[in-house]
């Protein structure tokens, strides 16, 4: 990667997940709600209840149809023509020119989320300005795994205080990020973002963010500010 060695920057590489940070999910649930036969709102307002106490978006799936299989249930919606997952439309309208804002300062910028194997070619074709996308079930390895943050540093070839990790959840992408010795910044979209709530995880942030159009230019102005 590019970097000043007499002016090492604190932030040399910067890391964006996937769900909610990049990737509006909300028509991808809309969709599932429609094949499962529950009305959005309903099936919305019961994600957030789920969430609230812990759950899952797959107890939500369970919810709506016991012994819910996943595997099936894509298969079957791939065969009647509205297949699982996402595409150019569900990208979050400040994503590109985060990216590419990220990207002209010289910063490795990576993409690292828990998703299936499939999302790699979804990714791909979307054609964001990055170094590498990372997908969970290609690596072998879930957030909030160490495994899964010493991969992004690796992968950056920077020491881990060095890296930002960007994402709309403290359980992933908060407070294990700070545990490995990474930067967070919290992206607040998104169900998890909004209802997961930790003040104390949170004040170790290095940003708290309302979108990602900021971003570049706040990277920016900490890495002028102490460079050393």
């Amino acid at each position: 990667m590019t970097d000043d060695l007499q002016t090492p920057r604190p932030v040399q590489a910067v890391f964006l997940d996937i769900g909610e940070t990049l990737i509006n999910e909300g028509e991808i649930y809309g969709r599932w709600a429609d094949w499962l036969g529950v009305p959005r709102h309903t099936f919305l307002a019961k994600l957030g209840a789920l969430l609230a106490t812990g759950g899952t978006h797959m107890d939500l799936l369970e919810y709506f149809r016991p012994g819910f299989d996943l595997e099936e249930e894509e298969r079957r919606r791939a065969e009647a023509g509205v297949p699982n997952g996402f595409g150019a439309d569900d990208l979050y309208p400040d994503a590109r020119a985060c990216l590419s804002g990220l990207r002209d300062q010289g910063l490795y910028v990576g993409i690292a989320g828990n998703q299936p194997v499939e999302a790699a070619g979804r990714m791909a074709a979307l054609g964001l300005d990055a170094d590498v996308v990372g997908i969970s079930d290609v690596w072998g390895v879930q957030k909030p795994a160490q495994e899964f943050y010493e991969r992004c540093a690796q992968l950056a070839d920077v020491l881990p205080d060095r890296v930002l990790y960007v994402g709309d959840r403290i359980d992933n992408d908060v407070r294990p990020v700070l545990a490995f010795g990474m930067q967070a910044a919290f992206l607040r979209r998104g169900p998890w973002g909004h209802i997961q709530q930790d003040d104390e995880a949170l004040s170790g942030c290095l940003f708290v963010l309302n979108d990602l159009a900021a971003l570049p230019r706040l990277v920016a102005d900490h890495n002028d500010r102490n460079a050393a």
